[in-house]
């Protein structure tokens, strides 16, 4: 969260780190040497090893299907070949760290619990930093490391009479995104009473509506609306209701490249909408779907494993000027690594949702359920928000592998105590020897 956005150390040979990977990497080490544990790469083979797998592998065939130069004008797009491919496996593993962690080490019952309490520490933490850009303009990344994130970005920040916070995130979306998780979270400490910081006096129900504040003043429509809906589905529904609706949310992300290919999406009902809010909302979004088209026409040359790095899935004029706008994960993902790396990537991050949709029931109590269902629904808006923005980051692999691990133990805890039956009598044995 401190670190800055955009920096990159590169080596020779091998990917270049930049702070999500430098992350990943020290949270690596970090566990080794605090576990005393090996981190483990595979819980048998089944779906999630098989995505796991592919994600892993795809990026190499895509390499090699990729070895042609293409010119276009006075742009240069260069072959690709066994080391690119090399280097963008070993990207994806850095990348799945997090997701191994999640699932081996925060798969406990009180797991779930301590990652929304940490989400909403850090959301209490960095609404200071966030308050002061709200009102001074996005001046930390500047003043600290010496250069704003990215090039001609800065207007985008103005919002209204003030402006979006953007503090070492990179963008005013990704921090607006970033507090609507952390608005979920203060929710579910909400709904079950729980003090979401102990060491503090402060109900959890003042907490949601401080972070709600907050997120309303980072000036994001996609994210108020998630928040909006969310929060409220967390303090007030069940479990049952909770867990379907993400879902229907994930479910959702998942089709909509098969329906935006199809043109089954209803776009000019969705620019109506968007233009009734604001006409620059209304003319972003078109530039957005726009570029989505084109951008799906070239991913369909090379439909199943992509057209690789450096640009080569991007649209250029007769002169070779880049004429792409890339927003959305989904795009970019079909683009470089086809359909392969697509149903790969998003049916990782899909699969804990279904999971513990399956294994909910085996939750040990209502708090536990509530608790695991917020998780749920903050990794589906995630999901879903890879859609139209780029907010997958390291977190959101540790959230998908810590819900895949509890749902799983949950799981192989109801099959241990279906196949080993017990009469009430049976018990006395085991209690002396526990108490010995």
């Amino acid at each position: 969260m401190l670190l800055p956005y955009g920096a990159i150390i590169k080596f020779k040979m091998v990917p270049a780190f930049d702070k999500s990977s430098i992350c990943s990497i020290a949270a690596f080490f970090g566990c080794m040497i605090i576990s005393g544990r090996n981190l483990r790469y595979w819980n048998g083979f089944g779906l999630a090893e098989l995505l796991i797998s592919t994600m892993i592998i795809s990026p190499f065939i895509t390499a090699q299907l990729n070895s042609d130069q293409i010119i276009i004008g006075s742009t240069i797009l260069p072959a690709l070949n066994s080391y690119d491919g090399g280097s963008a496996v070993i990207e994806e593993i850095i990348k799945l760290i997090p997701f191994f962690i999640g699932r081996q080490f925060l798969s406990g019952r009180s797991d779930t619990e301590e990652i929304l309490r940490v989400l909403v520490v850090a959301g209490l933490i960095y609404s200071f930093p966030a308050m002061f850009e709200v009102r001074f303009s996005p001046q930390l990344h500047i003043w600290i490391y010496g250069y704003f994130p990215w090039d001609n970005a800065f207007d985008q920040q103005m919002r209204a009479d003030g402006f979006r916070p953007v503090v070492f995130m990179g963008h005013g979306l990704l921090v607006s995104f970033f507090f609507c998780t952390t608005a979920v979270a203060a929710a579910a400490f909400w709904r079950t009473n729980t003090r979401a910081i102990r060491k503090l006096g402060l109900p959890s129900g003042w907490i949601a509506a401080y972070l709600c504040v907050i997120l309303a003043l980072c000036k994001s429509l996609g994210s108020t609306i998630y928040a909006a809906i969310v929060v409220p589905l967390v303090y007030l529904t069940k479990p049952k209701m909770q867990i379907r609706f993400a879902v229907f949310l994930t479910s959702a992300a998942l089709l909509y490249p098969v329906l935006r290919a199809s043109d089954l999406v209803p776009t000019n009902t969705i620019l109506e909408l968007a233009s009734s809010v604001s006409s620059e909302r209304g003319e972003s979004l078109e530039t957005r779907l726009l570029n989505e088209e084109a951008l799906l026409r070239r991913a369909s040359e090379r439909l199943w494993f992509g057209w690789g790095g450096f640009g080569r899935s991007r649209i250029y004029d007769e002169a070779g000027r880049n004429l792409s706008i890339t927003d959305g994960i989904w795009i970019i993902t079909l683009g470089v690594f086809g359909i392969v790396g697509f149903v790969a990537q998003f049916g990782l991050l899909a699969l804990p949702i279904y999971t513990s949709a399956r294994a909910i029931r085996y939750a040990n109590s209502g708090k536990d359920q509530i608790f695991l269902c917020a998780l749920t629904l903050i990794l589906a808006i995630n999901i879903l928000d890879l859609i139209p923005n780029s907010s997958i980051r390291p977190w959101t692999w540790l959230i998908a592998g810590a819900l895949l691990g509890h749902a799983e133990a949950l799981r192989r805890g109801a099959r241990l105590s279906k196949s080993l039956p017990m009469k009430s009598t049976d018990f006395g044995p085991i209690r002396a020897r526990v108490r010995g």
